[in-house]
């Protein structure tokens, strides 16, 4: 079950990337032809003023689940100096306690960002959604360009603070059953053997021996 979670967000958070890219390569292009004396007019039929609207609510739900997935894997940038100084017992508390503290605060934001999405909109479409009267409850704004409603978008909040919440309780658990924490190793490529030899090197190797 975890590994299938940690692939959705991994295949999450790689399709927003894709998306993003290529949305900033069609804006580009667009805006470029649509200097060309010959196209101008037909280019410029083309709206394409969401784009920066889209990619900015794509790299949102990108870093709030990027957040999550470098808990995991340990990329996040720590300062630990002082912490690896000290002795086993007293370091094992001290993070801990530092990793607790983590889930605590995403914890809350999530609470507490899942309580302004329900009153910024949520609460309103699921009584639409299931058929019953809103009474007085707020609808909602909408987005500037692309008129999604706000609660929508700003669901990455709770949603993406909660996941961190839960990667935070799993590294605790991790380390506190072995005693390690997730490393990465910046150097290396995944997916590459680090032991693999180069093309050509077992053919220097016979020719050096012959």
């Amino acid at each position: 079950m975890l590994k299938l979670l940690d692939r959705l967000e991994e295949g999450f958070i790689a399709f927003l990337m894709a998306a993003a890219t290529l949305v900033i390569f069609f804006a580009v292009i667009h805006r470029f032809l649509a200097g060309v004396p010959v196209i101008q007019d037909w280019v410029l039929r083309i709206n394409v003023g969401w784009a920066q609207e889209l990619c900015i609510i794509m790299f949102v739900w990108m870093c709030k689940f990027g957040a999550a997935y470098g808990v995991r894997t340990g990329i996040h940038v720590g300062v630990d100096v002082v912490v690896n100084r000290l002795d086993p017992k007293t370091r094992s508390k001290v993070v801990l306690f530092g990793l607790l503290a983590g889930a605590t605060f995403t914890g809350s934001i999530a609470l507490l960002g899942g309580h302004f999405v329900w009153e910024n909109g949520a609460h309103y479409y699921f009584l639409t959604l299931f058929g019953m009267p809103p009474g007085e409850v707020f609808e909602g704004p909408t987005t500037p360009d692309l008129e999604w409603p706000t609660w929508a978008v700003y669901s990455a909040i709770p949603l993406g603070s909660s996941l961190m919440c839960f990667r935070f309780l799993q590294v605790a658990w991790a380390f506190w059953k072995t005693g390690e924490l997730p490393v990465h190793d910046h150097s290396a490529v995944e997916g590459v053997d680090e032991h693999a030899t180069l093309h050509g090197e077992p053919a220097k190797a016979e020719s050096g021996r012959a």
